[in-house]
């Protein structure tokens, strides 16, 4: 579940940042502070981008930076960053990019699960309304948890 791997400590809103560089960074220092993955997988995921291009922006405004490496991954688990000013990756579709979904899996089964988890949430138009209006990380993983069917709080 989304909940498992998207926790309140790997939330950040109102980001500032000048690129799509310093916004992977900053994503990747969340999970770095809290010891799911190490500068090597950050620079990776940066490598790929630069070597393959901006993949990363799977629609309008979001970006899903992760790579397959297993290198650097001390467990599954994605961070979010809201910025305050959108960047753009150089993908003339889906640019500027306004939410940042780092992504790390210990394996192929865990990165599959994990982007399905995702998915399924950015699919839904209010989930992003959440993400934009939310003053504070918990909001976000309190409409996480409600969808998920574990906890609804009036």
């Amino acid at each position: 579940m989304l909940s498992d791997i998207l926790k309140k400590e790997y939330i950040k809103l109102d980001v500032e940042c000048n690129n799509w560089e310093e916004a992977i960074r900053i994503a990747g220092q969340t999970l770095i502070d809290n010891k799911v993955v190490t500068n090597e997988y950050v620079e990776n995921t940066i490598n790929g981008i630069k070597e393959l291009g901006p993949y990363v922006v799977i629609a309008k405004g979001i970006a899903l930076p992760h790579t397959t490496s297993s290198a650097g991954v001390n467990k599954t688990g994605i961070s979010l960053i809201r910025l305050k000013k959108p960047v753009k990756f150089g993908n003339v579709e889906n640019d500027p990019v306004y939410y940042v979904f780092m992504l790390s899996a210990i394996d192929i089964e865990s990165h599959i699960k994990a982007l399905t988890d995702i998915s399924e949430f950015l699919e839904k138009e209010e989930f992003l309304k959440v993400i934009e209006n939310s003053s504070d990380s918990q909001s976000i993983i309190d409409y996480i948890k409600c969808n998920e069917n574990l906890i609804c709080k009036e």
